[in-house]
């Protein structure tokens, strides 16, 4: 569902390599993203993935689309009890995702989200870091490619914040988030909250910092739209202070740990998140059949659309500035 998505081959071509497993039918609003996904792929495909959903009686959803248009499609797979992954953010905000969040629950639905870092060593290896006692300090900066490759994608809505709900920080950081939860616990307040589209003008921002903070302790998350590289590559740079160890992530695949006594260690570590979607895929297909919860649910996403909601309030008092349909990214 809503297959004109970005992600779609993140998750579309693990599926094709699994033994086991045909791509029933692909559903998007626009025809023409139908016509070229349906002869590409040689699977039924409609306009309404209701009527789509109701022939085929799919045994598993990935549902992608416009942030704004997530909920519904939430609704109507638990409805209709059809296990599904719904691609992060899940909405505009944590007053669209609770609602679905509860339904599921109820339901004893399978409601999983993509939080793919979860999938990873790296985030297990955060986790091991708690064994020594509080965190003190962390830092993720996470700097994408430019707004435009949206519109060449045929995702202009992702630069509506009526359809997206933001730019970089909603789409980007809603991982770290996940992670400032993890580290610091459910306490975790956002502290401050700076936004910006000085780079292109965009109706969403291109720039974001997010500070959180639990007891002293900060989690600075920093997301940007800015990077003059494909999909899929990043300017990227994770640094935590524990109580025992300094542990850098220097890039995509190493990681350092430093001890106290300044004694170090690395190790390959996949520190972003595309490489995880062909872990989740098979992941979560696992799950499904053989009765397991998901390793992230919709209830998982209603803290981080909560602290999404506050560093958006946060950084309200600081408005973007005018769009500018002039500056086009070359």
């Amino acid at each position: 569902m809503g297959a004109s998505h970005w992600h779609l081959d993140l998750y579309l071509l693990p599926l094709l390599d699994l033994s086991g497993v045909e791509l029933a039918g692909i559903a998007d609003p626009d025809e023409g993203a139908v016509a070229r996904l349906t002869q590409r792929l040689g699977c039924p495909g409609d306009t309404d993935y209701r009527a789509l959903c109701r022939r085929l009686r799919p045994d598993f959803v990935f549902a992608l689309g416009r942030h704004a248009d997530m909920p519904e499609q939430a609704r109507f797979l638990i409805e209709e009890g059809i296990p599904f992954a719904l691609e992060k953010p899940c909405g505009l905000s944590a007053a669209d995702v609770e609602p679905i969040a509860g339904l599921a629950a109820r339901a004893g639905a399978f409601a999983a989200v993509p939080l793919v870092f979860r999938n990873g060593d790296f985030a297990r290896y955060l986790e091991t870091l708690k064994e020594e006692g509080d965190l003190s300090y962390a830092s993720f900066r996470f700097i994408a490619g430019f707004p435009a490759r949206y519109r060449q994608a045929g995702c202009d809505w992702m630069l509506d914040p009526s359809l997206s709900g933001g730019g970089c920080t909603i789409n980007l950081a809603v991982h770290f988030f996940d992670l400032a939860l993890s580290l610091l616990g459910p306490d975790v307040r956002v502290l401050n909250a700076t936004m910006a589209n000085h780079a292109w003008r965009e109706r969403v921002e291109d720039y974001s910092v997010v500070t959180f903070e639990r007891a002293g302790a900060l989690c600075v998350v920093e997301t940007g739209y800015l990077y003059p590289a494909p999909t899929s590559n990043f300017d990227m740079h994770y640094a935590l202070r524990s109580p025992r160890t300094y542990t850098i992530a220097h890039d995509t695949q190493t990681v350092e740990s430093l001890a106290n006594d300044g004694t170090s260690r690395q190790w390959p570590s996949l520190t972003t998140n595309v490489p995880h979607y062909r872990t989740f895929v098979g992941d979560v297909l696992r799950r499904v059949r053989e009765g397991q919860p998901p390793l992230a649910s919709l209830s998982d996403m209603v803290p981080i659309m909560r602290l999404m909601d506050e560093a958006y309030a946060r950084a309200s008092a600081h408005p973007l500035l005018p769009a500018s349909p002039v500056l086009v990214a070359s």
